[in-house]
């Protein structure tokens, strides 16, 4: 079995514009003649490698705990981008037909309106085209001028987003995935440990 961590480390992170950075104090410090360290954080649900929940941009939408961890743990595609993606780019991935639920996007991409309302179409007896989650290697997977149309689009429909992955190292392909979120009860997000598990 061969391990891929695709996240980033929080504290150097990128940040989406506007968002203040993570950063931590040491509150006790053994240097200092205490018994232990500690570490206290202060970060945005948003820094980082992280998971968007409908809540996020949909008023009653389910919060982070409320996720099902089938969503965040399973069977993903890594697929590289140059560009942003548009509604031609998915469907010549036929994920329905191939029953792709988890779709990580490599390189420097996002959806456009056009890509988020492909996505959450009814195909032939399967919602959304079966697709449970998007993750990018961008903070945001929509466009960062206009973030709310694609938010809402996919987030009102059930898919949730993973956005600021790493996956330089990591070859087109399927994996398993595992990316399951801090269980921040009420949250609109949360920061995870991504990783893609390969045989």
């Amino acid at each position: 079995m061969k391990y891929y961590d695709i996240t980033q480390e929080l504290f150097s992170s990128n940040v989406y514009p506007g968002d203040k950075a993570p950063a931590y104090k040491r509150i006790s410090d053994m240097a200092d003649g205490r018994v232990c360290n500690i570490t206290e954080l202060e970060m945005n649900a948003h820094n980082g490698t992280h998971i968007d929940a409908p809540r996020h941009f949909v008023r009653d939408g389910l919060t982070i705990e409320q996720l099902p961890l089938e969503t965040l743990i399973g069977e993903c595609e890594v697929v590289t981008f140059d560009h942003p993606l548009e509604r031609e780019d998915l469907e010549a991935l036929n994920l329905a037909e191939r029953g792709v639920k988890r779709l990580l996007c490599r390189g420097k991409c996002w959806l456009t309106m056009s890509a988020a309302k492909y996505l959450t179409e009814e195909h032939p007896g399967v919602r959304n085209h079966g697709v449970l989650l998007v993750g990018v290697e961008t903070q945001s997977v929509a466009p960062e001028e206009a973030p709310m149309a694609v938010h809402v689009q996919l987030l009102s429909h059930g898919i949730i987003a993973l956005e600021g992955l790493v996956l330089t190292d990591v070859p087109d392909g399927t994996y398993t995935l595992f990316a399951a979120p801090l269980k921040l009860g009420g949250s609109d997000g949360s920061p995870c440990r991504a990783v893609l598990m390969a045989d």
